[in-house]
């Protein structure tokens, strides 16, 4: 038996003017997601526990099979992680974006206008954080790069207790009430304001400027945490794991879990990525003695912070041909026994441009069949009217490996 978990990041919304009232779920064309809700078992499920903040680190850890509320220690970490950062138990570390801000004299008057800096490329990227070098030159301190605008500060031998807002949560916003605060507010804000000195004649902001793109004028640090504990896949569930993912966070999570990961030429953690190349790459891994793979498809998420519902129909359109579609048809080909789980981490609503921590729709689907309940078409509205409801989301991972649905 394979099992592949198809996990579009953000995917649930509400129902919204510009789709006639409804959500992207039920405005796309999907025909291979409604064919699993219309055979296999369709519920609700919350993924994140109460309490905890709404991440795609929480709540991807918790449809991966770990408990938050056991394996939790902060989001960075796992980035780093993928990053192939020496994390070591006593360091702590912090997300850093690079972001587009207001142009306002004074830093704190600022508005935050793009938490991804347009998307901006890993090249570009790599240009500016080489030259932000100097200002993160205290023994300390060490900031590496990452894909996009996702990069990583590690503060050795330090602590937690900072208080950070995910900039995602702020666009439009002016940052005043969300500057760090706390155990190392000060320095933090003082390395942003520093940086924000560097970046704002940078030539490469100047060219992104010339070809009207937003400029990355900025550093933002979030999501701090300590060295992540997990048990592995194999020690839990008895299963060999993959890991097919543009995002240094899920990767990251995998490692930690001990499961394989992979670059997708094109995968990109945006908006626009190579669909069918993560498909192909599930395969593979599958192929090369995976007994489950973890697709994980940032696109979604990136359209609801964007505020961009046709974007996140043509996502989940994408999501649905290209994926899910791709893999039904290459494994009923090969006859081969699978079962899959379709599922978002969390919602990330077109109007509120953030995650909430609301259930989300998901569909376990057995090759073999499987009791249901069914439902006509896969959205949050026929998942919610079917009555099944999972309270935890590791549950999700147990009735897949399990059968039991």
């Amino acid at each position: 038996m394979k099992y592949i978990i198809v996990l579009g990041d953000g995917m649930a919304d509400v129902p919204l003017p510009q789709l006639e009232g409804k959500t992207p779920l039920q405005a796309a064309v999907k025909p291979h997601m409604d064919d699993l809700a219309a055979h296999g078992a369709v519920g609700m499920v919350r993924t994140v526990p109460q309490g905890m903040p709404p991440g795609s680190d929480t709540a991807n850890m918790s449809v991966m099979g770990f408990d938050p509320r056991i394996y939790y220690s902060g989001r960075s970490p796992l980035e780093a992680v993928a990053l192939g950062i020496d994390v070591r138990p006593q360091d702590v570390t912090f997300r850093t974006n690079l972001v587009c801000l207001s142009q306002e004299p004074v830093f704190a008057q600022r508005t935050m206008i793009d938490f991804s800096a347009g998307e901006i490329t890993t090249q570009e990227a790599a240009c500016l954080l080489r030259d932000l070098q100097p200002v993160f030159s205290d023994e300390d301190l060490q900031l590496y790069p990452g894909i996009s605008y996702r990069h990583c500060l590690v503060k050795r031998d330090g602590a937690t207790g900072t208080v950070l807002t995910p900039p995602h949560d702020i666009t439009g916003k002016p940052i005043r009430d969300y500057l760090p605060r706390g155990r190392y507010g000060e320095r933090l804000l003082g390395l942003m304001e520093t940086a924000s000195a560097v970046l704002q004649d940078h030539p490469v902001n100047r060219d992104r400027r010339a070809r009207g793109l937003n400029p990355a004028n900025a550093v933002w640090f979030w999501g701090e945490g300590t060295k992540p504990k997990l048990d592995s896949l194999q020690h839990l569930y008895g299963i060999q794991g993959g890991v097919v993912c543009a995002v240094d966070l899920i990767k990251g999570l995998g490692m930690c879990a001990g499961m394989r990961t992979v670059e997708v030429p094109g995968a990109t953690g945006g908006m626009v990525t190579n669909y069918r190349g993560k498909a192909e790459a599930a395969l593979r891994l599958l192929k090369d003695g995976c007994d489950l793979v973890y697709i994980h498809i940032e696109a979604p998420d990136e359209c609801g912070h964007h505020g961009d519902a046709a974007a996140k129909v043509a996502a989940i359109e994408a999501i649905d041909r290209d994926i899910v579609g791709y893999l039904m048809e290459r494994l009923d080909a090969e006859k081969e026994d699978y079962r899959m789980l379709l599922t978002p981490d969390h919602p990330t609503p077109v109007p509120v441009m953030t995650h909430t921590g609301d259930p989300v729709p998901f569909v376990l689907y057995d090759k073999n069949g499987c009791r249901g309940p069914h439902a006509p078409v896969y959205s949050e509205q026929a998942a919610g009217e079917t009555g099944w409801f999972l309270p935890q989301g590791p549950m999700l991972m147990q009735r897949l490996i399990s059968g039991d649905f």
